[in-house]
């Protein structure tokens, strides 16, 4: 565990006591906890093309309010990051305003269209992985292409599973909550049916390969399967699917999510996985929209919810303090095996929370522009006082 050295006790918030080390998490007293600095490998920062939704600034902000120092951000963006000319426009964007480490992905395909692969040798120096995150990528032949080209160049293939065919116009679980209210729903198929012909394809070439926000029970069977291989696979989940399924949910946009909130079951099989290690890393999908574009109900709405300034609260009331994981499991899951996974050190970076905190959340509160939570109103134990990144004070929580 990486000592914020750069960081006074003041600035820390930091209570002087007995310190306690316990599987990189330090117990600093028994009012704060220093925690390293967390890594989410799946969020979108709208910028460049969408600063109307959330902006460099804005999203890097509310990672650090969530105890955040290393983010990857997904390509769907305009320009598309599918060309150096493209990504710079992004890494001048980052340059100028993150206040954390902003990792941008490179597409698969120009434009995110599935048809031609990008500039994957000239970017691949300056990307973290390669998605076209937003779209499932349709064609069997183009994937093989960009898992052999990807391989080549020692990049992951980070992939949207999503079956375009199987959609039919769905855009919530088609399980009982859309029968009983007449909504068009999403089959679970439509995502570990890709999955299910990427892995094969992983078998042909090799490539190593991860697996964007799995929701289904399906989903984790194959991958559990296909690590008992000896594949180089892996898999992220996001926060809201293993705490919500679709017993919750609302009229209401802010439910609204690509992949949608599935069934119990599904949440079980989830919660498993994590707990035998078939789902390596828990990632927010953080996917601020406008409020007016998540004002149009289940039906209308634009998919997507905000997730970084709730994701460690939310797992920790849900998970930890009702004794399904330890909080170093946890911790494990939201830095150490995504760090591990996607190469991205540490450094002098932590985060300090009070875990006997309690907070309602408030969409009001957000450093991100994004307010669609279905967490608005919910009380949750944790509260980050402080982040670190790169021995600079990023984030200090305001005192009343």
């Amino acid at each position: 565990m990486a000592v914020c050295s750069n960081t006074n006790s003041a600035q820390m918030g930091r209570n002087e006591g007995a310190v306690l080390e316990k599987a990189g998490v330090l117990f600093v007293s028994s009012d704060h906890t220093l925690l390293p600095g967390f890594c989410d490998v799946h969020v979108h920062f709208r910028e460049p093309g969408f600063s109307y939704k959330e902006t460099i600034a804005s999203g890097s902000a509310a990672g650090a309010r969530g105890g955040y120092t290393d983010v990857c951000t997904m390509p769907n963006l305009a320009p598309v990051p599918d060309s150096l000319e493209h990504l710079r426009v992004q890494e001048e964007l980052i340059e100028k305003q993150a206040l954390i480490r902003v990792h941008p992905y490179g597409a698969i395909t120009v434009g995110e269209k599935g048809e031609v692969l990008s500039d994957m040798e000239g970017l691949a120096p300056r990307v973290i992985a390669f998605s076209d995150d937003g779209r499932g990528l349709q064609s069997d032949e183009r994937m093989r292409e960009a898992m052999l080209q990807a391989k080549r160049l020692g990049k992951l293939i980070v992939a949207h599973c999503e079956d375009n065919r199987l959609l039919r116009g769905g855009y919530i679980h088609d399980g009982a909550y859309a029968k009983a209210h007449g909504h068009a729903g999403i089959c679970s198929e439509s995502e570990w049916g890709q999955i299910r012909r990427d892995l094969e394809l992983v078998r042909q070439t090799g490539c190593g390969y991860h697996v964007c926000h799995i929701s289904t029970r399906e989903s984790v069977a194959l991958i559990r399967q296909a690590k008992k291989e000896g594949l180089n696979v892996s898999c992220e989940t996001a926060p809201h699917y293993l705490v919500l399924d679709e017993t919750a949910l609302q009229e209401e946009g802010r439910f609204k999510m690509n992949p949608p909130l599935r069934s119990p079951a599904d949440r079980e099989a989830l919660i498993e996985g994590i707990l035998d290690g078939t789902v390596d890393m828990i990632a927010t999908d953080h996917a601020p929209h406008s409020a007016e574009e998540k004002s149009r109900g289940l039906k209308d709405s634009a998919f997507g919810i905000v997730g970084l300034e709730t994701a460690f609260p939310l797992l920790y009331t849900r998970l930890v303090r009702t004794g399904i994981l330890s909080l170093e499991a946890l911790v494990r899951l939201l830095c150490d095996n995504p760090r591990a996974r996607f190469s991205i050190p540490a450094g002098e970076d932590c985060s300090v929370w009070d875990l006997n905190a309690l907070q309602t959340v408030d969409p009001a509160e957000f450093r991100s522009m994004g307010r669609a939570t279905p967490f608005a109103g919910w009380e949750l134990q944790g509260k980050c006082l402080a982040t670190v990144c790169g021995g600079k004070l990023v984030y200090q929580a305001e005192f009343r």
